[in-house]
């Protein structure tokens, strides 16, 4: 009998005119943690999706415990004991948190009407075990893209999966339910369950794998035992070159106030006060549910405001549409791309120019070469991978669909962005390109919030870093002066009025 659970040997697979895997590897062995690591679009995603039976391969064979599978679809794979939790998670936002759980699932046994206790006892364990509290009633949609996360992980646990895929699990999770999720992980791997876990946080691989699958351009590059690698050798396989430095810390800001924000509140915020300056970084930190996606929503026209002001060029400002913030000059990358952010079926051109059709059309029409022409010197400024710009968006990797996103605005060019997590779920090279752009927004005076799950981003790209807690602005540090201690320390405890200097 074969030592590995899965073997995954000679899989391809196209979509189109893009080739997504080429002669793909993987070996996973029973009771382990096995990363898989790659640019976007190496092919990880398109990997796990097809080990799911969410996407079907051109070629390839698959063994498990040695013996030939067929996986042809996601009921295949749960009959073989593989679940799969997605990065761009697949929940239905009009059914309860139990009704998510519970249909598709062979491990529920109800008949076609489900009495609501029976599914109540059945998914509650599960969703205690990854800290939801809320109960199988409340709506997917009504839940935080991390609570929808974490109702995921729930759903693929109380499939009693022998494999679970785990797809960029922590990109919505601040150090709290990264912690949870770890110890849920150590506790499978313990009882025996294989993970295949796909990530591009280095930090995470070692702390929590045995092994390491490299991808590049669709092909396996080769796998290592995390003990006995180290970072920069990981990044040599993903990308094939070296890459150049992170973020690094920057100068303070003093330049004129852009956005005063005094006493703000909503039905999440409570008395939210900060001043951003031209050419200024400001970071956002906090817990899940702390109300980083509110300040964002509330700025944009998308969040009722119920008291409170707001300066923009020194005049007072409300936006009562997206519409209204836009023509203010205020741009928003929402937390969610995929829901909030891009047209899924349309193309990478009619996306970018989303935002800016107003200034490209002519006489109330659109002409496809004239957007063309001013998405391109964009596309480049963000080393945007694609085909052409009549490709599908969808057909794009994460990292490349979040460039597109970000190139709308780049072209709108706003006096504030708002960024609410724009590196989850992308790669090392893209996270840098993202950097670069950040920085140079900030260098052409532009007005920019980041809004981040990661410490050491908020602490590599912002002048200043806004806590939130609970709704509330608990402190505003100075980059020379924070630390990852400090910004958890002020995440978790009760708000205090921050010193008058930290307010602008």
């Amino acid at each position: 009998m074969s030592d590995h659970l899965l073997e995954v040997a000679n899989v391809g697979k196209r979509f189109g005119g893009v080739t997504a895997l080429r002669s793909a590897q993987l070996r996973v062995r029973a009771g382990e943690v096995h990363a898989l690591m790659g640019e976007n679009g190496a092919g990880k995603s398109t990997l796990a999706r097809i080990v799911a039976g969410a996407v079907r391969a051109d070629s390839g064979s698959f063994l498990l415990d040695g013996q030939p599978a067929a996986i042809a679809t996601p009921l295949d794979a749960q009959r073989l004991g593989i679940a799969i939790i997605h990065q761009e998670l697949d929940l239905f936002p009009n059914l309860t948190a139990g009704e998510n759980m519970v249909v598709g699932n062979l491990f529920f046994r109800e008949g076609p009407m489900a009495r609501f206790r029976r599914m109540e006892a059945f998914c509650r364990p599960f969703l205690e075990q990854v800290g939801l509290t809320g109960g199988a009633g409340e709506l997917a949609g009504s839940l935080s893209i991390a609570q929808r996360q974490l109702l995921a992980i729930a759903r693929a646990l109380s499939m009693n999966a022998r494999l679970l895929l785990m797809d960029e699990p922590t990109s919505s999770l601040f150090d709290d339910g990264v912690e949870r999720l770890f110890g849920l992980i150590r506790g499978l791997r313990s009882r025996g369950v294989s993970v295949v876990y796909v990530s591009h946080k280095m930090d995470e691989i070692f702390r929590v794998c045995d092994r390491v699958t490299v991808l590049r351009d669709g092909q396996t590059v080769g796998t290592r035992e995390v003990a006995s690698t180290h970072a920069a050798e990981l990044i040599r396989m993903m990308v094939g070159r070296e890459l150049g430095a992170a973020a690094g810390p920057r100068k303070a800001v003093r330049g004129e106030p852009v956005l005063v924000v005094e006493g703000l509140r909503t039905g999440r915020l409570r008395d939210v006060s900060f001043t951003l300056r031209r050419g200024e970084v400001l970071g956002v930190a906090g817990l899940v549910g702390a109300g980083r996606s509110e300040l964002g929503a509330a700025l944009f026209g998308l969040g009722r405001i119920t008291g409170g002001t707001i300066r923009l060029h020194g005049a007072a400002f409300q936006a009562r549409s997206p519409r209204e913030a836009m023509r203010r000059g205020i741009g928003l990358v929402p937390e969610d791309r995929r829901l909030a952010g891009l047209m899924m079926s349309m193309s990478v051109r009619e996306n970018g120019t989303l935002a800016a059709l107003g200034r490209l059309a002519w006489l109330g029409f659109i002409r496809g070469r004239r957007e063309s022409g001013a998405l391109q010197p964009v596309a480049r400024q963000l080393a945007l991978q694609c085909p052409s710009l009549d490709t599908c968006v969808g057909d794009l990797s994460g990292g490349n669909q979040q460039k597109v996103l970000l190139a709308r605005w780049l072209l709108l060019q706003p006096e504030v962005l708002f960024l609410d997590d724009p590196t989850r779920g992308i790669d090392v090279a893209a996270k840098r390109d993202i950097y670069r752009i950040v920085a140079e927004l900030a260098e052409a005076g532009k007005a920019v919030i980041l809004v981040s799950s990661e410490l050491p981003e908020l602490l590599g790209c912002c002048d200043r870093i806004l806590v939130l807690r609970e709704g509330r602005v608990t402190a505003i540090y100075d980059a020379a002066e924070a630390t990852q201690e400090k910004i958890m320390a002020s995440a978790t405890t009760a708000a205090f009025p921050a010193p008058p200097e930290a307010q602008g």
